[in-house]
């Protein structure tokens, strides 16, 4: 009572026992499930724990808010969940209104996150989300530590990977190596690709994470640079094309790349797809198809993203009551040829970068351009990486410039009075200091740089939190 009262900050005794009466009534259906053990439930589930209280007041951090973050939402509202924060970067399209049912007409143009928490406030009493407008990338450490349990509800695998990497950064070990059980933050991810769904259940430090996994996702489409080129067929060649040729010969708003969330992008990656498909007799360019082919969209199935809602709200309130045991640890859901669902238990990757702790090999020499050694973190890590190409008369690759990479550092004592050696900085300035750091390392050789075989190169990335990568030199 003392905890609860403390959490609540201004609840007497009798009004605490009023709105725990109220509470147990509205939500007896899930009492019923915590007021007794089973032969599956835990060894540290207790009948006797006030398990709705705590439901109540734990802060919870759902990461998305589409169309699977607004059924996530209703499904942990409607389960107990009474302090739930949610963060997202989109706003709302048209094109959402039809599956993503919190959201209205006139909402369209507004913060996906701050719509959705208002429809749950109002509709769901005693329960309170607070949104968070803006891209994972952008919080600090101290926003996640609040958060015992985090729900992700991404389309963006490189968004899931930096979460996956950044709640296996916050693992904490003892002196002797021991995992300290109190850092470890459950992270339960939910994925939905047309009629085909996914949901897991990551504990850091014991479970595979996704980068272990990352192989199960299917590659992106892509289409032969010959027929972009001289044979487009399709819509969505006229779209690539216009994407990746004509916006960087034409240069519309300067130096600015391709941003699928700026309207005027599209707008004009729309206008000059439909010239280029007019020029060869192509039909189907539109305003919609272009923010797709842009922004690489699935089309979305609302029953699907219900059953993964489902599955991870059901695996949240296990993972914080303990009356039964979580998923192992791999639901695999389809419903293309009627509907099937089955788990899985896959095992960690002895190599994984980011949860075995062990730096990622590169093999190199001393007089190895860093460029080059940048472009291959940047391509085996599938990482951010742009470079600018010079071509001869025949379109053959001559030389590569890279514009833009991974942040680098390398701490070893050699490198005085710091001990740390800054090698790329991946957001510098055009003309800043760091920008002309940046010119100056990739220029040069592995060894003119101080770099020896065996030192560790800490880098940092949208898709990766912190990675570590270790030269090899070969002869």
């Amino acid at each position: 009572l003392a905890i609860l009262q403390s959490l609540s900050g201004r609840d007497t005794r009798s009004s605490l026992r009023s709105k725990r009466l109220c509470r147990m009534a509205k939500f007896e259906d899930c009492g019923k499930l915590l007021r007794r053990t089973g032969p599956f439930a835990t060894d540290e589930f207790d009948p006797s724990y006030p398990y709705l209280d705590i439901l109540n007041q734990v802060p919870i951090l759902v990461v998305g808010a589409g169309g699977l973050g607004c059924e996530l939402l209703k499904d942990l509202a409607l389960l107990g969940f009474g302090n739930i924060h949610v963060i997202d970067m989109d706003t709302i399209d048209l094109s959402n209104l039809n599956r993503q049912f919190l959201f209205r007409p006139p909402d369209v143009g507004k913060p996906k996150a701050e719509v959705a928490a208002a429809f749950i406030n109002k509709r769901v009493k005693g329960c309170t989300v607070t949104p968070h407008f803006g891209a994972v990338q952008d919080k600090d450490r101290a926003f996640y530590d609040q958060f015992p349990l985090i729900i992700c509800g991404l389309d963006s695998i490189k968004a899931r990977r930096w979460m996956n990497s950044l709640v296996h950064d916050m693992l904490k070990y003892d002196d002797e190596g021991k995992l300290d059980p109190s850092s470890v933050k459950p992270m339960i991810d939910g994925g939905t690709e047309g009629f085909q769904g996914t949901a897991r259940v990551i504990k850091p430090g014991t479970s595979p994470c996704v980068e272990c996994l990352l192989w199960l996702y299917p590659p992106q489409v892509t289409f032969p640079a010959c027929t972009l080129a001289n044979r487009p067929r399709l819509p969505e060649h006229c779209i690539v094309y216009t994407k990746q040729v004509t916006w960087k010969k034409e240069e519309p708003f300067g130096d600015a790349s391709v941003d699928g969330d700026n309207p005027e992008h599209i707008k004009w990656i729309c206008k000059k797809s439909l010239e280029r498909a007019e020029e060869y007799g192509i039909r189907g360019v539109n305003y919609r198809l272009t923010q797709g082919v842009v922004k690489n969209i699935i089309p979305a199935v609302a029953s699907t993203n219900a059953v993964i809602s489902a599955a991870c709200a059901h695996e949240a309130f296990k993972v914080l009551t303990g009356c039964n045991g979580e998923m192992q640890n791999y639901l695999q859901y389809s419903q293309n040829e009627g509907v099937f669902g089955d788990v899985k238990s896959f095992w960690r990757d002895d190599t994984c970068i980011v949860c075995s702790g062990t730096p990622r090999p590169f093999e190199c020499t001393p007089s190895t351009p860093f460029s080059d050694l940048v472009q291959a973190i940047a391509k085996e890590l599938d990482l951010t990486l742009v470079v600018d190409e010079d071509t001869d008369d025949d379109g053959e690759v001559i030389a590569t410039r890279v514009i833009k990479a991974p942040g680098l550092a390398c701490y070893h004592s050699k490198f005085q009075p710091t001990g740390m050696k800054n090698l790329f900085m991946s957001n510098a300035k055009e003309g800043s200091p760091f920008d002309m750091n940046n010119k100056a390392n990739l220029g040069k050789t592995l060894e003119e740089l101080g770099l020896e075989d065996g030192m560790d190169i800490n880098g940092t990335d949208p898709a990766l939190n912190s990675f570590r990568a270790r030269l090899k030199f070969t002869a």
